[in-house]
């Protein structure tokens, strides 16, 4: 298996604090069959700033690391981007970086409780620069769960989404499980991640997150989104049915 999404990076955002706990991470993993994990610190989300040089110079440490525990796993570099107005002209720059170094994908967050008005056009001109945008937990935004036509018309347009492994398990309660499912039916998301941040309130919880798709919506569905995982660290075009908008009599009650 692969993890699209991690904090497994030590000491540069809210994630792994120091090298064991990294290691402890990796372990972790690694007991589930995650075989590769795209570190993906937060950047420029107004705590956090994490540019592409660093972020690999870390990822090639950790790799040492691991090569000399004897833990069978390998790190791949990525970044969760907090959208901001000028991201697209940053591209240009040495700040940004896609995931694996593709070149193809991009992680794009959004604050927690809105989408900002240019989200659309942003994520539009990423796709023309040839930057596929992949939304990441849009089942824990609120403007989303309150009205899932936004992520649809992103998804419409041409981005990709990725649901955190604990929304899927149902850890982060019922009702965000719920919406979570409401998005795999509707295709609406792609990916399922980890998102972990540590091994304890936010571990790696992918292989239990894969099987409830599995229970809930059958083997197929589940090896679309790992392969789509697969797909992605390659560069390769991921894949992905028609897009459904929810159908609001399924997200009543949320809020």
């Amino acid at each position: 298996m692969i993890d699209i999404h991690s904090h497994i990076l030590p000491g540069i955002d809210d994630g792994a604090r120091t090298i064991d706990d990294s290691l402890a991470m990796a372990r972790q993993a690694y007991e589930q069959g995650i075989t590769k994990i795209v570190a993906t610190p937060h950047h420029k989300n107004g705590t956090f700033n994490n540019e592409k040089n660093t972020i690999l110079q870390e990822v090639n440490l950790l790799n040492k690391e691991l090569q000399l525990e004897g833990i069978d796993l390998e790190i791949l570099p990525g970044q969760e981007n907090r959208i901001y107005g000028e991201l697209v002209d940053d591209l240009e720059g040495s700040e940004l970086l896609t995931v694996n170094e593709s070149g193809v994908y991009m992680l794009i967050e959004f604050p927690s409780s809105h989408l900002p008005r240019y989200a659309n056009k942003l994520l539009f001109d990423l796709q023309v620069k040839g930057i596929i945008p992949i939304i990441v937990h849009p089942e824990r935004n609120r403007e989303i769960m309150e009205n899932p036509d936004r992520l649809y018309q992103l998804v419409k347009e041409g981005a990709l989404s990725q649901l955190t492994g604990t929304s899927v398990t149902g850890k982060m309660g019922k009702k965000i499980q719920k919406f979570s499912f409401d998005l795999i039916q509707s295709n609406l998301t792609h990916f399922i991640a980890s998102d972990a941040h540590n091994t304890k309130n936010r571990p790696f919880d992918l292989l239990e997150a894969l099987e409830t798709v599995e229970k809930e919506f059958g083997v197929s569905t589940r090896y679309m989104l790992q392969e789509n995982a697969e797909d992605v660290i390659a560069g390769k075009m991921v894949n992905k049915e028609i897009p459904q908008q929810v159908r609001r009599k399924k997200i009543l009650g949320l809020f």
